[in-house]
């Protein structure tokens, strides 16, 4: 597993796909057993099934810090995903109420508010599309449990890969490759960006897009 950074106060590693973000989460690989000698403090999460950029707290005073950058919306974080199917806009933002069945470890779109509903929102833009498929960037309003993974595939455009939402078999292509927070010792702005593996399908469809995207022009 990729550490970007690891001074005591944070850790900043690359997330495999199908590793556990955290252990509580049931049986199977986790982020700690990479790190035995060093006690993680999790602060956010990426799906099992979804690789990329994670920070973990390693105190206590700093995991409520990083809480606390969440709480105030000083904590961004950006996707990439490849859509089955093309978006008929090149750009939006997306706005659903979310219900959580946790019996079914499942997330559904619903029409009205009530006990256990949520509102998610979150912004993306295509950025290519080849073989029926669509590279998309994904900034995060809200961050919800399976939130892009629902949110598009409640439009006939499930991620590749996603078969609990539509996207059949194969790795799922959604990939969190941008983080941003304030570290919770200096204050300095921190910020980490890493891409998908583009010798794997379906990157490697957008290899080109991917190795020249820059962080400026983005969301």
């Amino acid at each position: 597993m990729t550490a970007l950074i690891n001074d005591g106060s944070i850790l900043v590693c690359v997330k495999p796909a199908g590793i556990m973000s955290q252990k509580a989460e049931g049986n199977g690989p986790s982020v700690q057993d990479s790190y035995p000698d060093t006690e993680l403090f999790t602060v956010h999460r990426l799906d099992r099934e979804t690789g990329g950029v994670m920070v973990f707290a390693e105190n206590s005073a700093c995991a409520a810090a990083l809480s606390e950058q969440i709480r105030q919306n000083k904590f961004e974080k950006r996707y990439f995903a490849v859509l089955k199917g093309k978006p008929e806009a090149e750009e939006g933002i997306l706005e659903d109420l979310l219900f959580r069945d946790k019996q079914k470890n499942k997330t559904f779109v619903v029409k009205r508010e009530r006990r256990g509903v949520r509102k998610a929102s979150l912004e993306y833009r295509t950025l290519g599309c080849a073989e029926g498929l669509t590279l998309t960037e994904i900034k995060l309003h809200t961050g919800r449990t399976h939130q892009i993974r629902v949110q598009f595939s409640s439009r006939g455009l499930p991620l590749y890969g996603d078969g609990r939402y539509g996207g059949g078999a194969g790795e799922l292509a959604l990939f969190a490759y941008y983080l941003s927070f304030y570290h919770p010792i200096t204050g300095e702005k921190m910020r980490f960006m890493h891409l998908p593996d583009t010798d794997k399908y379906p990157w490697n469809q957008f290899r080109e897009i991917l190795t020249e995207f820059n962080t400026e022009d983005s969301l």
